[in-house]
């Protein structure tokens, strides 16, 4: 299933989308197709493109001051912040997620919560790869949190699989998860989906978006209508996030 999940959005977007036209133009004598591919590659590639549909993505949210949260009963940093680097002795590096970790301590440490939390996020397609929950623990209790405040998670891989492992570790540890508020920590383009399931999980959840992907303030130049890479990531970026919300909206679960 997890392979289905990553493969059968490739061609709902821009680059797959592009491959077929074009492929179906080649194959049909039919320029058009060809013409159509090259320009939703071009406009997806833009940075008016890309940064709209990021935005949306992130539900046009606003980074908040820790002091205006609630306090709750735990604070829950969602994975997919660590890479792994080549060689016999790698450590784990991170990836731009890394405000994830960060503000989940900076609350931790503000007094927000008593409990942090980590899912142990890990890939089939690495097998030999920690879970990255038992990394983040570790870093944590070298940051000054005391480790019998720190939960990490069974292995999971995707997000609703997060959100049942949380409920399964809190109840174990808390023996109750009912009514039980958590600040969620999760980038602003990851938080609709999160949200979504970990309050069928059964929690009542704080939202604390972090790891913005468009600056504030930015003016409109021309420079905003020329293709570039990052703006096609963010684009595709953007819509595999509203494609997974649609797809829990559906199934219900």
């Amino acid at each position: 299933m997890l392979y289905l999940h990553k493969i059968l959005p490739v061609f709902l977007l821009p680059t797959g989308m592009t491959l077929l036209l074009v492929s179906l133009g080649l194959l049909l004598r039919k320029k058009v197709l060809c013409w159509a591919g090259l320009v939703v590659l071009w406009l997806a590639s833009t940075a008016l493109v890309g940064d709209m549909a990021m935005r949306a993505a992130e539900g046009w949210q606003v980074r908040v001051p820790i002091a205006a949260l609630p306090s709750s009963q735990a604070i829950v940093v969602l994975g997919g912040m660590l890479v792994e680097p080549p060689g016999d002795a790698s450590l784990s590096e991170w990836s731009d997620e890394v405000d994830r970790f960060e503000a989940g301590i900076a609350l931790f440490q503000a007094g927000k919560a008593p409990v942090l939390v980590f899912t142990g996020g890990w890939a089939p397609w690495y097998p030999g790869v920690r879970p990255e929950g038992e990394v983040l623990a570790e870093r944590a209790a070298l940051l000054g949190v005391p480790r019998r405040h720190i939960l990490v998670t069974n292995k999971v891989t995707n997000t609703a699989e997060e959100a049942r492992a949380v409920a399964w570790q809190l109840q174990d540890q808390l023996s109750t998860t009912a009514d039980m508020q958590i600040i969620l920590v999760t980038s602003a383009f990851h938080m609709r989906r999160s949200l979504l399931l970990f309050a069928r999980a059964g929690f009542q959840v704080v939202p604390f978006p972090v790891d913005f992907q468009v600056s504030a303030g930015r003016a409109f130049t021309m420079l905003d209508l020329l293709p570039d890479a990052d703006s096609l990531s963010k684009t595709e970026f953007a819509l595999r996030e509203w494609y997974g919300f649609l797809f829990y909206q559906l199934v219900g679960r």
